[in-house]
């Protein structure tokens, strides 16, 4: 089995954990033993949301979706953003927990902090957890300019 990835955002380090795979939206896919898939938000995501303080689901359980259809939304101390499918199958769950305490995802974003499961035919969308680090690699320079408000700036 691969070793666990570590991505340093600046000084404080994102897990990667080798026995998931992820989706360009920044959440973990891991495959259960009922071969559904459980979504969550990397540490990296958790990092840049800061405090969750509410989400919400647009779709029930039992609801077939599109990859990225939006089936969500999230509010933290950073913003409000819509949440998106990070496969296409059927959303079989909801983790109910976080409907009463979202700040579960910031205490344990890849165990009882997780959001949906989803049964997929194909999980193709997703990227190992080498793939994903490239992926933040690639794009942390405009992240960076991002978060301190020079997207605009060269």
């Amino acid at each position: 089995m691969a070793d666990d990835l570590t991505f340093w955002m600046g000084k404080h380090a994102a897990a990667l954990p080798a026995d998931r795979q992820y989706a360009r939206n920044h959440m973990w896919g891991q495959r259960q033993a009922s071969g559904r898939w459980r979504f969550g938000f990397t540490s990296y995501a958790i990092r840049l949301m800061k405090d969750v303080y509410f989400l919400s689901w647009a779709v029930d359980a039992g609801d077939p979706v599109r990859l990225m259809q939006e089936i969500g939304h999230i509010e933290t101390s950073k913003a409000e953003s819509s949440l998106f499918s990070p496969l296409a199958g059927t959303l079989e769950a909801f983790n109910a927990a976080l409907l009463n305490d979202p700040s579960l995802i910031n205490v344990d974003g890849y165990g009882e902090g997780w959001l949906f499961e989803i049964a997929a035919p194909e999980a193709s969308a997703l990227m190992d957890p080498a793939a994903y680090h490239a992926f933040l690699e690639a794009g942390w320079e405009n992240t960076q300019r991002m978060l301190k408000g020079k997207v605009n700036e060269e």
